[in-house]
């Protein structure tokens, strides 16, 4: 079995499975995709993910606030946030995090958002699904501040080998999208070897970021296979012992979902 470790099912764009996240989802099936953990954004789709995961016995969920959608939300604070992780089927915190690409002038807001969902994982014990973009030694100095025992995931890596042993060093594993398939990507593909294999996940972040060969197309879970097959290459591994070892790690990393 692979899973598909970070989707956004709300958002996919189903024209080519005739609208039907079902049919979509049966892709993925079909294709030994086992497990999929559908992301949080904000406060307004936590209900939306939360219902696909009682709705699928494969689905599960994550709920927070991305760093770029703070503007575009009703504040929120980390009441909300404990009261949302009391679903059975919410795995994990999150998408949050720090991105200065876009909004750096949100730098402060971020990492209020930020430090609140790591206390709410202190106080829960479920991990992090962290999103970090040109924010490497805030978002690491705020990790160590929080110094969680369950720690989480850097997810949907692209940031250099430093960055991720430090993670590493932390408790937190990586997961790894469609973009170490990308041609420019050669650096993160050093990363990518260099990954303790009981440390990496794989996901789609469908539907964004669609690997090689689907480039330009939205991309969706099933395509997860397509990352799984490039890494095992690239890293010098049978095909099913990734799978394996993926899987492995997302259930130590993710225990509610290993049932």
């Amino acid at each position: 079995m692979l899973i598909d470790s970070h989707c956004h099912l709300d958002r996919l764009d189903l024209t080519a499975h005739d609208g039907s996240l079902d049919n979509a989802l049966n892709a993925a099936r079909e294709r030994g995709v086992g497990k999929f953990l559908c992301i949080g954004v904000d406060a307004a789709n936590a209900p939306v993910v939360k219902q696909l995961a009682e709705q699928y016995d494969d689905v599960w969920c994550s709920v927070g606030i991305h760093p770029l959608d703070l503007t575009r939300n009703d504040p929120t604070d980390l009441a909300w946030l404990l009261e949302a992780l009391e679903h059975p089927r919410v795995a994990a915190i999150g998408e949050t995090g720090l991105d200065y690409h876009y909004e750096p002038d949100m730098a402060q807001a971020q990492q209020d958002s930020f430090r609140y969902h790591l206390q709410a994982a202190a106080t829960t014990g479920k991990p992090v699904i962290i999103h970090t973009r040109e924010a490497r030694e805030d978002t690491l100095t705020m990790l160590r501040e929080a110094d969680l025992p369950n720690a989480g995931v850097l997810h949907c890596f692209t940031e250099d080998w430093d960055m991720a042993r430090a993670a590493l060093d932390l408790g937190y594993y990586i997961s790894l999208s469609g973009i170490v398939t990308f041609r420019n990507a050669d650096a993160l593909r050093d990363v990518a070897r260099r990954i303790p294999a009981d440390r990496l996940l794989v996901e789609t972040d469908s539907p964004y970021l669609a690997p090689v060969p689907h480039r330009g197309k939205p991309n969706e879970p099933q395509f997860v296979c397509e990352v799984a097959a490039f890494l095992a290459e690239l890293r010098g591994e049978q095909l099913e012992r990734l799978w394996e070892n993926t899987t492995a790690n997302f259930h130590r990393l993710f225990p509610l979902t290993a049932v």
